[in-house]
């Protein structure tokens, strides 16, 4: 099969979800001609609202090549969204579980049945203060070079500004432009025929979100910062920060102690 069939569960969830957006939304998408119009590929998408997956998707179907997007696994366990996620046919993405890697091997097989797979590999809403993409996780890589399939960077803006990270209202007002495009593929071909370590993946990965922030600069009109952020590295030095306070505070307690014990020591010789 060259591509993936769009089918009644995808149809009926772009019937509930189109009508809605269309009203939130106007539209600014471009690079529509960089999606493959056959065979199985990936798409690296960068994340910065809880409603940009709606949005993305809503540009992605139009496409006539619907997204497998990797989703957690709780939302495939009952109810209405349990049978739209297993009908529409998303990747359920179980952690810290046997079946952790059960995602990574479905997203192979989904690409060699000649499917579209919807990577987000910041993994999470970015952190970044500024919304830039943030340090990408191998996931994306590992299937790309598995696989030597097309990696379509996709860079969107707009959905943020109607509902920004983490906030639990929208700003409606006034309408906002959901902005997308889409590059052309990422030139992964020097990783092929290479031991997928864990250096080259992060190089790989590297390259995929190099890409994605290049399509936002564009959409932007400007430049993102020259070190990308690294959430983990944050908290590590947030720790070294708090270890480094707590030391200083047990030193200045220990001088305290010492000179409390000095002038006590002092009035018992006055006596």
């Amino acid at each position: 099969m060259s591509r993936r069939r769009i089918g009644f569960w995808y149809r009926f969830a772009a019937f509930l979800c189109k009508p809605p957006l269309v009203v939130l939304l106007k539209r600014d998408w471009r690079g529509i001609e960089n999606i493959p119009a056959e065979g199985g590929f990936i798409t690296a998408v960068n994340h910065n609202s809880h409603a940009d997956p709606f949005a993305y998707g809503h540009f992605q179907y139009n496409t006539g090549r619907v997204p497998r997007f990797l989703a957690k696994s709780g939302l495939f366990k009952s109810g209405f969204v349990g049978a739209a996620m297993r009908g529409t046919g998303q990747i359920p993405v179980y952690r810290e579980s046997t079946d952790a890697l059960s995602a990574y091997r479905a997203a192979i097989d989904a690409v060699e049945r000649g499917e579209c797979v919807a990577f987000y590999p910041e993994a999470t809403l970015t952190r970044d203060p500024d919304l830039w993409p943030m340090v990408g996780k191998t996931g994306a890589a590992r299937v790309a070079l598995q696989t030597r399939c097309p990696v379509i960077p996709v860079a969107q803006w707009g959905a943020n500004l109607l509902l920004a990270p983490y906030a639990k209202k929208p700003d409606l007002l006034p309408r906002k432009t959901h902005h997308v495009l889409a590059g052309p593929p990422v030139d992964l071909s020097r990783f092929y025929d290479k031991e997928m370590t864990p250096d080259l993946l992060k190089e790989a990965t590297e390259a995929i979100m190099a890409a994605v922030t290049a399509q936002l600069e564009l959409i932007r009109g400007e430049k993102a910062p020259g070190t990308r952020y690294d959430p983990r590295q944050v908290r590590v030095d947030q720790r070294r920060r708090s270890l480094a306070q707590e030391e200083q505070e047990q030193a200045a307690q220990d001088v305290g102690v010492r000179e409390m014990t000095r002038t006590e020591h002092e009035k018992g010789h006055g006596k």
